[in-house]
């Protein structure tokens, strides 16, 4: 069975072949992540991981393209939110909000959570179960009202 690394390697090679200078640019960047991410932990990263990194690529680019847009660069902006795209299809189908609610609801009813102040803990449950599935802020919004 491949990988996701395998996946984003063959898509690498397609997007070489086929001249896709911003597909090939986003792979690139990836692999680059997943690499240093190798170093650190002395092995290769597993797919929850290698979803993790894709998340927190996108996560950047997202940034980015703000940044990017209060400098009047909606070129750079396009260009960036273009590579998030890219590095989406590497996801697994986002959860909805409902789906998202039931595992947060498991999670606090799993650790017996009842304030805030255990959001830490219902966080660490919570995040490797949606593994780049869901954006981490309206994971943090929905733990918060939850234990509210």
């Amino acid at each position: 069975m491949m990988t996701i690394k395998d996946q984003i390697d063959e898509a690498l090679k397609g997007a070489i072949r086929s001249r896709d200078e911003v597909k090939k640019n986003a792979l690139r960047g990836l692999l680059t992540a997943i690499k240093n991410r190798e170093k650190d932990l002395k092995r290769e990263p597993n797919d929850t991981e290698v979803l993790q990194i894709i998340s927190s690529q996108i996560k950047q680019r997202r940034e980015s393209i703000e940044q990017f847009k209060s400098g009047g660069r909606e070129d750079l902006a396009e260009r960036e939110a273009q590579e998030i795209a890219v590095l989406e299809a590497f996801l697994p189908k986002a959860l909805s909000r409902e789906e998202l609610e039931a595992i947060i609801e498991e999670c606090i009813r799993e650790l017996g959570a009842n304030t805030v102040k255990d959001m830490g803990k219902v966080m660490k449950a919570v995040m490797p179960k949606i593994a780049g599935r869901a954006d981490g802020k309206l994971v943090n919004e929905l733990v918060r009202q939850k234990l509210s």
